[in-house]
């Protein structure tokens, strides 16, 4: 009788510990959310665009998770660095840029207006790159 109640507590043990792992992962996950909306204000033909990126792991919708939450953890959170080496044509065609969410707990929100997509991709890395 004991054997068994041995057995049935390292059983218990053992789909306990998987499960709390889980847990704790996907509550991590929740935190690291953040909604992406590009806007283009001087287009008539062209709406907004939104999409939503995690991290931690990187997944979902976005077609470049990995790199844009690679970027925001090179910045610590932070969205806008200086711009990148590539050279972007001096062609006014403005785009807004904003995110609102959470990453590693911190409440994340930024709005910034660009000259063009080039100009936001080289100040913005691969995080509105959708």
């Amino acid at each position: 009788m004991r054997f068994l109640a041995t057995i049935a507590a390292v059983l218990a043990t053992c789909l306990i510990v998987p499960i709390a792992a889980h847990s704790a992962q996907a509550a991590h996950t929740r935190h690291d959310r953040m909604r992406l909306t590009l806007t283009y204000p001087e287009s008539d033909t062209s709406a907004p665009r939104t999409i939503t990126l995690f991290c931690d792991p990187p997944h979902g919708p976005h077609p470049r998770a990995a790199s844009a939450c690679a970027d925001l953890e090179r910045g610590q959170g932070l969205i806008d660095h200086e711009p990148d080496d590539r050279m972007c044509a001096a062609v006014y065609t403005p785009v807004v840029a904003r995110a609102h969410g959470q990453w590693h707990g911190r409440q994340i929100r930024f709005r910034g207006e660009y000259g063009n997509s080039c100009v936001l991709h080289s100040r913005t890395g691969a995080i509105f790159d959708f």
